[in-house]
């Protein structure tokens, strides 16, 4: 707001439908129209071997890591997007999504199924001027990799990564404007891994 732009803010669990219709009814009401959504929200209550996860840790991860995204795009994609003609669609998946890993099932199952998620988007919805690409992130700071960053050391995961770093608060945004503006109209259906290199190795 002190740039002159419009920040509005309206909390909402989008694990839950009728939160989501309200988010969009609001969102509606506020801007007029939604182009652009960005699903950046994700949980991994559980780190450790198959056995020992829970059903229900594994329905948290799956409920907010892919089931919110099906509901939000569902909704926004109806209300909004379809009946304008346009949109973009960005999703957070995550390198995790790539590959597999002994401690990370679920969380990485529910990752990679956000990029086939997002394929599938692409494909139902390009005829209305929706395109649909999803942002696989490496290593960055946030709670998620606290824990990570503090038992290893964030040294072990940059020295993974071609580039010699982890990422940092400016990395994703390229990206997220590519897909966001028309200088990525053309492109869709697409996951850009944003890791340094790590998953090209």
């Amino acid at each position: 707001r002190a740039n002159g732009g419009d920040a509005h803010v309206i909390p909402c669990n989008i694990g839950r439908r009728e939160e989501v219709e309200r988010l969009i009814k609001e969102s509606n009401a506020h801007y007029g129209k939604i182009d652009v959504m960005v699903c950046n929200a994700a949980v991994n209550p559980h780190y450790g071997p198959m056995v020992s996860l829970t059903d229900d840790a594994f329905d948290k991860i799956m409920n907010l890591n892919i089931r919110s995204l099906f509901v939000l795009s569902q909704r926004i994609a109806k209300k909004s997007m379809i009946p304008n003609r346009y949109g973009r669609i960005i999703s957070m998946s995550s390198m995790a999504g790539m590959r597999g890993a002994p401690d990370l099932v679920a969380y990485n199952t529910s990752k990679g199924a956000v990029i086939n998620f997002t394929r599938s988007l692409a494909a139902a919805w390009g005829k209305y001027g929706i395109t649909a690409n999803a942002l696989a992130p490496g290593m960055f700071p946030s709670k998620m990799t606290k824990g990570l960053f503090e038992r290893n050391g964030v040294e072990t995961y940059a020295s993974a990564a071609p580039l010699g770093r982890i990422g940092d608060d400016q990395d994703l945004k390229g990206a997220l404007l590519l897909f966001a503006s028309d200088a990525g109209k053309h492109i869709t259906g697409q996951t850009l891994a944003v890791d340094g290199g790590v998953t090209s190795v």
